[in-house]
């Protein structure tokens, strides 16, 4: 077993960590903050857009059973990267696209994805997502922990998160967990 982290930003944590939970090689995925300038922030200053920070997901993963590369692959298709600051509803700095790397390994890897995504016309408009080393992760709240799981009934579980779900079920049936 190859563990490695990843550090992945695309709009909502509740989102990210309900479709990346699904997938085989993946052992943790925990929702939190990182890229900004506030230490220990909280939820409620992360949403204020003032932090700097991004509401991510640092999964952890079996880079034997799931490479790097193709954890990119499924990120970028839970979201869309070409849209600045932008996820659906959720709005500002605190929900861009964004690869936290943990070393020059992810962020050549972050690059190329990018960049042959670009080139293969895979997105309508270029993809946006941003690139930076991880400077420093901060997990959320424990209410955030497991959103989804513990909420599914929960009415922007039903509206936007559900239909992630739906959607990672279609589209990555083979790399689920059985």
């Amino acid at each position: 077993m190859t563990l490695e982290p990843a550090t992945l930003g695309g709009g909502c944590f509740w989102c990210l960590e309900a479709t990346f939970e699904m997938l085989e090689g993946v052992l943790k995925v925990v929702n939190g903050y990182a890229g900004g300038t506030v230490e220990n922030p909280s939820y409620k200053a992360v949403c204020t857009g003032t932090t700097g920070h991004v509401e991510v997901v640092q999964v952890t993963f079996d880079a034997a059973k799931l490479p790097f590369p193709e954890l990119l692959e499924v990120f970028f298709s839970i979201h869309d990267p070409t849209t600045v600051n932008r996820q659906g509803a959720d709005v500002g700095t605190q929900y861009r696209s964004i690869i936290l790397t943990h070393d020059e390994i992810q962020r050549k890897a972050a690059q190329d994805a990018i960049r042959n995504m670009d080139a293969s016309g895979s997105f309508p408009s270029r993809v946006v997502t941003q690139v930076e080393p991880l400077k420093k992760f901060y997990p959320a709240e424990d209410y955030h922990q497991g959103y989804y799981r513990k909420n599914p009934g929960e009415g922007y579980c039903q509206m936007v998160i559900s239909p992630k779900v739906a959607k990672m079920r279609r589209a990555w049936a083979g790399k689920l967990r059985t």
